[in-house]
């Protein structure tokens, strides 16, 4: 055998013992690792993602849109496959609101994974989609947005990437979030999208329907704008409510919140104080005091009383906002000057445990039940924590606590006739009408309320107490005790 035989002879050798390693390979990872190679090719081409739900629409009671979903998406970027990242930079910046530069850093990283932008509109997301750069990609979202900006922003709250974490949107996230649904897609090479099924449906979120009057709400607001602009409280709240059902016309708070834009705000501005605010009522709980007090007969609105300058209570000396002598005022005079000494007066003829149950009776101490989160219930001292001066402070409005909700609510039983009806500002979910909250039991049955004939005696002769609820918002607006008496030693 020649030189060159031997050689070739070598060369076929070694072929077929590489041709016999390459086949010893093959079958290894076709009878071995199969399953796991399979499942990584999988992964690298087929993606199963998320279809996010729409979320359902906030509107007012005309169906004027408060808070909706618009589609938006979520930018990024693979810069391991985008070889030219300047003009990439330079065509997708303006797309993501961003400087060219920044951009450019951020598709040059070395890294696989590298999101670019966080729900850009839908438009938008179309826009970079249809540029066919290699390496970015755009994952679907949903955007919420609040179309009226300002308005009852503290009422309908806000969402975060688990759902709704404030307000209406919080209280309500089950019936708003809807179910998200699930889509398969194949990717080239060039981590673009080469077929898309729907595996999963997505199923929207219910429409919430309220009470609120988008009108009236704007005119609210801007009524606690001018409170704002002219006394720069530290809080103010607004109530309007239909009497007749409770339904909440509208609800408005100071500072006021951007929903677009919550975090620009401070977050004592986030709450919503219609609800969340205790305070003392002062002279506007002397309505309260004088209808329990005609209700259960120990007065008449014509009732004489004597109204000394000073009123000894126990240690406390009671004085009327105005210096006067000894004089004498009939039941319905007190309620129209708003006669501290007069009102503890008739405190003082209905006895602590009556006044107590009276409290009690309106709803004070315990929660409105309005479907809005937060709602605290005051402060209501028990009879039995009673002091001796108690009752020289209570029926005229100091020495207990209140939320606003719970006075719009109480006033409102005096304004419809004697009905204590729960607060509420939900009125359809998806279309359905809510049951009307039931009100308080008649005032023919045990435990009822005040009668027809006693809410017209207060509401005639009250006129003082309204006005001193206005009074009272100027207090708040300028921060002062929510309070118009003087009395010394408190």
């Amino acid at each position: 055998m020649t030189a060159i035989d031997r050689r070739v002879g070598f060369l076929f050798l070694g072929f077929m013992l590489l041709l016999g390693v390459a086949l010893m390979r093959a079958t290894y990872l076709g009878a071995f690792k199969a399953d796991s190679l399979q499942h990584a090719a999988s992964s690298q081409q087929i993606v199963q993602t998320q279809i996010p739900a729409t979320r359902g629409a906030i509107t007012d009671r005309t169906g004027v849109q408060l808070a909706i979903s618009q589609s938006a998406a979520d930018v990024v970027a693979d810069p391991f496959l985008i070889k030219h990242p300047l003009p990439a930079a330079k065509q997708l910046a303006p797309l993501l609101h961003k400087p060219m530069l920044t951009v450019l850093s951020e598709l040059s990283r070395h890294t696989g994974y590298m999101p670019l932008a966080h729900q850009v509109s839908g438009a938008e997301a179309k826009q970079i989609a249809g540029l066919r750069i290699d390496g970015i990609t755009t994952t679907p979202d949903v955007k919420r947005i609040y179309p009226r900006t300002w308005a009852a922003s503290q009422v309908l709250g806000g969402v975060n990437n688990a759902g709704g974490d404030s307000g209406l949107e919080y209280f309500y996230n089950r019936q708003l979030e809807g179910t998200a649904g699930e889509r398969r897609v194949v990717f080239d090479a060039r981590s673009q999208p080469i077929s898309i099924n729907e595996v999963k449906p997505m199923r929207s979120g219910k429409t919430l329907k309220l009470t609120l009057d988008a009108a009236l709400q704007d005119q609210v607001e801007q009524v606690l704008a001018g409170v704002g602009a002219q006394y720069s409280p530290k809080g103010a709240t607004a109530i309007v409510m239909n009497p007749n059902t409770g339904a909440i016309l509208a609800l408005a708070n100071w500072p006021r919140v951007n929903a677009d834009d919550p975090s620009g705000a401070p977050a004592s501005a986030l709450q919503d104080q219609a609800v969340q605010f205790n305070y003392e009522p002062g002279s506007t709980f002397k309505a309260i005091t004088v209808a329990g007090a005609i209700q259960d007969g120990v007065v008449t609105p014509t009732t004489q009383l004597n109204v000394p300058s000073v009123l000894q209570v126990a240690d406390r000396q009671i004085h009327d906002a105005e210096s006067h002598s000894d004089e004498t005022l009939s039941v319905a005079q007190i309620l129209k000057v708003s006669s501290n000494i007069g009102a503890d007066e008739i405190g003082g003829r209905m006895g602590a445990n009556r006044f107590a149950r009276w409290v009690q009776r309106f709803g004070f101490g315990s929660k409105t039940g309005v479907d809005l989160p937060g709602e605290q219930q005051g402060i209501v001292l028990p009879v039995s924590k009673y002091s001796g001066s108690s009752m020289g402070n209570l029926p005229m409005g100091q020495g207990e606590s209140v939320t606003p909700i719970q006075m719009a609510t109480a006033y409102s039983a005096i304004a419809n006739g004697g009905y204590l009806r729960p607060p509420h500002i939900v009125s359809a979910i998806g279309g359905k009408p809510q049951p009307l909250p039931a009100g308080h039991p008649l005032w023919s049955a045990p435990g009822a309320l005040i009668t027809p004939h006693v809410a017209s005696d207060v509401r005639h002769e009250d006129d003082r107490a309204w006005q001193l609820i206005y009074e009272q918002v100027g207090r708040l607006a300028r921060g002062e005790p929510l309070i118009n008496e003087v009395v010394d030693g408190y």
